[in-house]
């Protein structure tokens, strides 16, 4: 059975023009009828090229400032006829229905209305009605008709009309259908999120998802959905695979806490940052960073919170790592960078992160505010007899930020605006205290006057003790342990100022 078909007749109904006059010469040269009306019928009329306004098939004319033009039974019976049953073939004719074969739309932009802080009555008018319907009706029909459901999509067909002389097959049809009903139900969600207050419902929609060569592991599949170019401008290197992505997004949350402030670099392996480091220069930032853990930073993810300048660039280049983030760079420092081909070199815009966080769990999806506190000194209550100095409430704040990005269980140290070292996803938090001191002396850090950070409570004073014989003067964490009394009770026999902030900071 020959599923191939020529379009003989097509409504154009578009918002964007962009593209749109290629396809139309095309359908023309075809001899193609063409039915149309507004803004899209004024178009093809000034291209020189016959247009039936759909008014003269309605015989009703466009009412209700545009809102109503082509929801009528003679266009949508058009559309929606079955060309093999009977039935619908004598109605075509008993109603004098034109036949509709090839249905073109693009809807009113929604999402870039409400993203470019209009009011709500402009919002609400660029809710397209006729135009999602006619998408929907050309895609259920779409054994008979051939639907065109955006800009994005205007190529595809004119590549699918040239090579097939005026036809389309039943596959193509239905991948065009395919497409539509993602274009209908993308802006449906849209619509449905930005009315929506309540929690009980989650509706997501990415369009445009880009294939990664492999996910976690060469093994499995992987996806990115989101629009990176939007966060970043990318100058150099490889496609980032699904590991640099989860990297490149705790870089960036990590970073965001250090924005405005003096120059700050970090380093960051498997989500987790092995370096961090605040000084006077970016320059210097990034070698202190280094001297966290130079072995870890091997093959890692590094950004900066100001300008790369050649200076640091040339120390960067002194290590391979796979990714390079700033929001500005010097040329001349590009250039040093660009010198590994393979590595990634990206200009972190700015935009809004999203407020939600989104994992699969179980046969579900999780879904919960993002840690969006960040602890200053408003937060700070100090429970111990001593206080800790104006430097030690630096590093402790500077510990906290850190702690705060770095899975549980954890323990940060920080001396002098640099991370010592920190134990990472432990299932004890005496577990995470012992790497963490035992990283910082192999590094040769002196832990003597340096501060710990700690993500959740102390159910006993074993950590503070530990601590204490290691040289930490100075502990920062939520509190809310029944056992609160015993850690406090320690650190003033050993003179160490301890503060509560009364936020936790897990992170799985």
């Amino acid at each position: 059975m020959n599923t191939t078909k020529k379009i003989q007749s097509v409504l154009l109904s578009v918002f964007s023009k962009d593209g749109l006059e290629p396809i139309v010469r095309e359908l023309h040269k075809n001899e193609v009828t063409i039915y149309s009306t507004g803004g899209t019928e004024t178009f093809i009329k000034n291209l020189g090229i016959p247009v039936v306004a759909v008014e003269d098939i309605t015989s009703y004319p466009s009412i209700l400032g545009g809102r109503v033009k082509t929801l009528h039974p003679k266009i949508f019976g058009g559309i929606l006829n079955r060309q093999d049953h009977e039935g619908d073939v004598q109605q075509m004719q008993e109603f004098d229905i034109p036949q509709i074969d090839l249905v073109i739309v693009d809807l009113y932009p929604f999402e870039n209305t409400v993203a470019s802080g209009a009011n709500e009555a402009d919002i609400i008018e660029k809710i397209d009605i006729g135009g999602i319907s006619l998408i929907r009706a050309a895609a259920k029909n779409f054994k008979d008709t051939v639907i065109v459901p955006s800009v994005n999509e205007y190529d595809l067909f004119l590549q699918m009309l040239i090579e097939n002389n005026g036809s389309t097959t039943l596959a193509q049809r239905r991948l065009l259908a395919t497409k539509a009903f993602h274009v209908s139900s993308h802006y449906d969600g849209a619509i449905f999120n930005y009315f929506n207050e309540a929690d009980d419902t989650l509706k997501i929609s990415h369009a445009n998802g880009i294939e990664l060569r492999y996910g976690e592991n060469p093994h499995q599949k992987g996806h990115f959905f989101g629009n990176f170019d939007q966060l970043f401008e990318k100058l150099n290197g490889k496609e980032l695979s699904y590991n640099n992505l989860l990297d490149v997004d705790a870089a960036v949350n990590l970073m965001n806490e250090f924005k405005g402030e003096q120059p700050t670099f970090a380093i960051l392996k498997h989500n987790n940052a092995c370096g961090v480091a605040q000084r006077s220069t970016m320059k210097a930032a990034y070698v202190d960073a280094l001297a966290g853990d130079p072995t870890s930073a091997f093959g890692g993810v590094l950004i900066a919170n100001g300008l790369i300048d050649v200076e640091t660039a040339k120390e960067i280049n002194q290590l391979f790592c796979e990714v390079v983030i700033a929001p500005a760079y010097d040329a001349a420092a590009v250039e040093i960078l660009k010198e590994k081909k393979n590595r990634i070199i990206l200009i972190l815009n700015e935009i809004e992160l999203p407020a939600k966080q989104v994992r699969t769990c179980l046969n579900g999806i999780l879904v919960q505010d993002k840690d969006s506190v960040t602890d200053n000194k408003d937060h700070l209550t100090t429970v111990t007899k001593l206080t800790p100095s104006t430097k030690e409430v630096e590093d402790l704040l500077f510990a906290s930020k850190i702690c705060k990005h770095t899975k549980s269980n954890t323990i940060v140290l920080v001396k002098d605006g640099q991370l010592c070292a920190s134990g990472t996803g432990q299932t004890s938090r005496v577990d995470a205290l012992r790497q963490a001191i035992e990283k910082a002396n192999s590094f040769d850090f002196s832990l003597q006057g340096a501060v710990m950070a700690s993500d959740a409570f102390f159910p006993f004073p074993d950590c503070v003790e530990i601590a204490d014989k290691a040289g930490i003067t100075a502990v920062i964490q939520p509190g809310g342990s029944i056992k609160d009394d015993l850690s406090i009770a320690y650190c003033d026999e050993n003179k160490i100022a301890m503060v509560f902030t009364g936020t936790r900071h897990f992170k799985h």
